[in-house]
């Protein structure tokens, strides 16, 4: 008897700031993901032991009622903050059994205890590129960073704010890493009823090898249609292109889906380069950088 495949969760990290909402709300406007298993996951930092001690001094204890008291204020606002993404899950259609919500006190740190969790089985990990105000440095250039950096078994997608699936662009150079992009895009966008583009990025020192490049990008673009195309992806709503003589790679691919109207940028972490930790990382970090109201894939 045939047996359904099971889905594997997504992993969701919240920080308790609206900005983290626009993370859940793109994940929301996924059509195909309704059905699967959501992790709502959020780091809390209780206040260091060390504080306590300061009970002994008779002038900070009044200090102290102040620390327990934003300590409590601030468990109970990210307890509401998740149970507001949780709702916007639900009212999008997403199965409220399938929705966890995990409040994690801060281990080894945030990214790190992040990615601890993202490695458990998950298919992805989301975050916003920005965070609360109120915890400086959440997110956007330092957590964030670090799970761009670190996190090598899963895809990180990081959601800009406004950012919307719509149209999905692959940054797509031919190589396993740029397939894997795909097959990504495969299995969550197949049926969602997107346009989906693969993008080929030429700089201008290979415009003299245009000629030998197209021949081999018109191989490798057969190649990721035929891919898309069994997957359940309409011919009708693929695209493909080379954009020649471009300065820089990052900026030709965010420049083609700010003018193309897409919300989806995706890329394989590794590209044609076998140069280790060289490949497709630089353009990653810099589309992750330049992307404005986009979410950003960066497939490992």
């Amino acid at each position: 008897m045939n047996q359904k495949k099971e889905k594997r969760p997504w992993l969701l990290a919240l920080d308790g700031s609206d900005d983290a909402f626009e993370t859940v709300r793109y994940v929301s406007r996924i059509p195909t993901l309704k059905d699967t298993p959501m992790v709502l996951f959020s780091v809390f930092s209780r206040i260091p032991d060390a504080y306590w001690d300061l009970e002994k001094e008779p002038g900070y204890r009044w200090k102290l009622g102040e620390i327990r008291a934003w300590e409590t204020h601030r468990m109970r606002e990210l307890k509401d903050h998740m149970a507001g993404a949780r709702e916007i899950l639900v009212k999008a259609g997403f199965s409220p059994d399938a929705i966890e919500t995990r409040l994690h006190e801060r281990n080894k740190g945030i990214a790190r205890d992040i990615i601890h969790e993202a490695e458990q089985g998950y298919f992805a990990l989301v975050a916003g590129r920005k965070g609360t105000g109120r915890i400086r440095g959440i997110f956007l250039g330092s957590v964030a960073d670090k799970l761009l950096e670190r996190l090598a078994t899963i895809p990180a997608i990081l959601v800009g704010k406004g950012a919307r699936p719509g149209r999905v662009l692959i940054a797509f150079d031919g190589s396993p890493g740029s397939m894997k992009a795909v097959d990504c895009v495969s299995t969550v966008f197949a049926e969602a009823g997107h346009d989906i583009n693969l993008t080929h990025v030429m700089r201008q020192e290979e415009k003299q090898r245009i000629a030998i490049s197209e021949r081999f990008m018109g191989e490798a673009f057969d190649q990721a249609v035929e891919r898309l195309t069994a997957a359940g992806v309409p011919r009708d709503r693929i695209t493909t292109q080379i954009v020649a003589g471009a300065p820089s790679r990052a900026e030709a691919v965010v420049m083609e889906a700010d003018q193309g109207g897409y919300g989806t940028i995706v890329a394989g972490r590794r590209g044609m380069s076998e140069v280790a930790d060289f490949s497709m990382g630089a353009v990653c970090n810099k589309i992750v950088q330049l992307a404005g109201r986009q979410a950003v894939w960066v497939v490992n």
